[in-house]
């Protein structure tokens, strides 16, 4: 698939990591780290996040993880994740209704049009609250 749609596997990122600064190593592994204690399920808190650096053989300045957990808890993870993918929200599920107009009514025509309405302006919402360079 990767190969016919942009001529080559993906990469995670454009740069070597040895060509990052200490702060943006930092940064990395403080992000890698509350990314795995989230997919664990675990408290993403400054303390987990230098135990798991540490156990991977790394050291961060100990302002990351404090830094970093405050704003997991502030902002959320699962919204992190959503801004930092890149992904604009994936059009959802289409389809569905149409059943009562087989039946031979036309309420479920009107409620499809109000649904279809909603999930518009929710996605333009979203759109205006991400700024790139805010």
């Amino acid at each position: 698939f990767w190969l016919k749609r942009f001529g080559s596997t993906p990469s995670m990122a454009n740069v070597p990591v040895a060509d990052l600064s200490k702060e943006q190593q930092d940064e990395l592994l403080c992000t890698y780290a509350a990314l795995i204690l989230h997919d664990d399920g675990a408290e993403i808190n400054p303390q987990n996040m230098t135990n798991l650096i540490k156990a991977a053989g790394c050291n961060v300045e100990a302002y990351w993880p404090l830094l970093m957990s405050k704003m997991i808890s502030n902002v959320g993870m699962e919204t992190l994740i959503k801004l930092g993918s890149g992904a604009g929200g994936g059009g959802g599920g289409g389809g569905g209704g149409g059943g009562g107009a087989a039946a031979g009514g036309d309420g479920g025509a009107a409620a499809g049009a109000t649904e279809e309405k909603k999930v518009e302006e929710e996605e333009e919402e979203e759109d205006m609250e991400f700024d790139l360079f805010g």
